[in-house]
């Protein structure tokens, strides 16, 4: 027992290497062709290319995306190895992460957090909730998607999208490699 602790201090444990090009990236679409532009503007400051924070609103979703996105920080997927991690203050976010549909008592909120984000900001749509209201968009208690509401540069298709698509996503928006 003494040497497999012995061993884990050592070497710690040992993830797959995540290979981008393997991804399906018809999940991923980035709408925004000004993101580079204000990716190049911004990563002058060399802080922030190695430290994106990330602001996840839930504005009406079943928590099945949440769930998933909860997985990016665990050992496997582990993304504040790529430099990217979850803040809880829109004021010190560069991404704002929308999971599910618009909610009218969480529209303000939305648009509030939004509005609280630094410039440039990113607009991360997860889930078909997110964009298009997915199964909820006929409900009286919802407004749809976000697509009308806020700009989106990067949308991560699935009902839930996988936490793999969810990094692909953010790695190849943000010209990150998978090492």
């Amino acid at each position: 027992m003494f040497n497999i602790i012995k061993t884990r201090i050592k070497e710690g444990i040992k993830t797959k290497k995540i290979n981008i090009e393997d991804i399906k990236k018809d999940n991923i679409v980035i709408f925004n062709e000004e993101l580079k532009n204000k990716l190049l503007n911004k990563s002058k400051n060399k802080n922030f290319i190695n430290n994106i924070s990330v602001r996840v609103v839930d504005s009406g979703s079943c928590n099945a995306c949440l769930h998933e996105m909860s997985a990016l920080t665990n050992p496997y997927y582990d993304m504040e190895r790529f430099g990217f991690k979850f803040v809880a203050a829109p004021k010190h976010a560069d991404i704002l992460m929308v999971a599910g549909c618009v909610t009218r008592n969480m529209y303000s909120a939305l648009l509030k957090t939004y509005e609280n984000i630094p410039y440039p900001k990113f607009v991360v749509a997860i889930g078909d909730c997110a964009m298009n209201g997915g199964v909820f968009k006929d409900s009286y208690a919802t407004l749809g998607g976000i697509e009308d509401k806020l700009p989106v540069d990067i949308l991560i298709k699935g009902c839930p999208p996988e936490p793999i698509d969810i990094l692909a996503g953010l790695l190849l928006a943000f010209g990150k490699s998978a090492k």
